[in-house]
């Protein structure tokens, strides 16, 4: 477990998902190499071996009625959310266990059936090393022009500091002539960590115009001046999955990935 100085922090997982999805309704439950993605999620982030907790988090019974299947804690949520951030905020509330101010709260998306428990590591390590930085994403680098390109990839401008400026689904940064690896593109892959109490500032917040028009929780984040910490990450061939099509892309690389078949 995680501590400063004498103080153990607690580090929560919280992996949200919901039926609706104007691109790829029912895709928790929609099977991977056999498997409901959900689970893959859930059992890959189950890996992780510092979890104070680790639940998922839906507003459906279809999903809840899977997860009690397989023994794996749920909590229901409202069905009004429709950003991530705000179902992990309420199920953090509802967990049971007293969540303090600096505790962790890790928000595991549950379209990410391709994640390893390193990534969650990852993801922590800028909060443990930095006790003012308030929340940090999972900032993949890019080595594929035709994800650059893609819509579906959330890409992410930072400073030197390592702190987010921006986040937007256009190819960025614009390279004359060039692909965005040059310029150390990254992208954002589904896995956020917050400190509690500002998790729960961000969903004290209203929806703000660039994360309406981006689609991204982070830009909220950003208008609200926080100031968010990428835990960058090294490429991966790890897809999240939009749509149907993605599915055939996971299964054939999932079949060749190390921790197919330990879970």
């Amino acid at each position: 477990m995680s501590s400063t100085g004498n103080k153990r922090r607690k580090i929560i997982g919280i992996v949200p998902a919901r039926m609706a999805a104007s691109r790829f309704p029912g895709k928790p439950l929609y099977p991977i190499l056999g498997r409901p993605m959900v689970e893959h999620v859930f059992q890959r982030a189950k890996l992780f071996d510092r979890w104070d907790g680790l639940y998922l988090a839906t507003c459906d019974r279809e999903i809840e009625d899977f997860a009690k299947s397989k023994n794996i804690p749920v909590i229901m949520t409202s069905d009004s959310h429709t950003r991530c951030l705000d179902r992990v905020a309420e199920a953090a509330e509802k967990c049971g266990q007293s969540v303090g101010p600096d505790d962790l709260i890790v928000c595991v998306q549950g379209d990410e059936p391709m994640l390893h428990h390193d990534m969650i590591a990852a993801s922590i390590k800028p909060l443990e090393s930095d006790p003012s930085a308030p929340c940090t994403v999972l900032a993949m680098q890019i080595a594929e022009e035709e994800l650059f390109k893609n819509p579906d990839t959330v890409k992410v401008i930072h400073n030197k500091k390592g702190e987010v400026l921006y986040t937007s689904r256009s190819p960025v940064p614009y390279c004359k002539g060039k692909f965005g690896i040059e310029l150390g593109a990254r992208r954002i892959y589904g896995i956020f960590a917050f400190r509690w109490q500002y998790l729960k500032r961000f969903t004290e917040m209203e929806e703000t115009e660039l994360e309406r028009v981006e689609s991204c929780d982070s830009n909220r984040i950003l208008d609200a001046d926080f100031r968010q910490r990428i835990a960058p990450f090294e490429f991966r061939h790890s897809f999240s999955v939009d749509s149907p099509e993605d599915i055939a892309l996971v299964e054939k690389y999932m079949a060749k990935d190390p921790l197919w078949g330990k879970y």
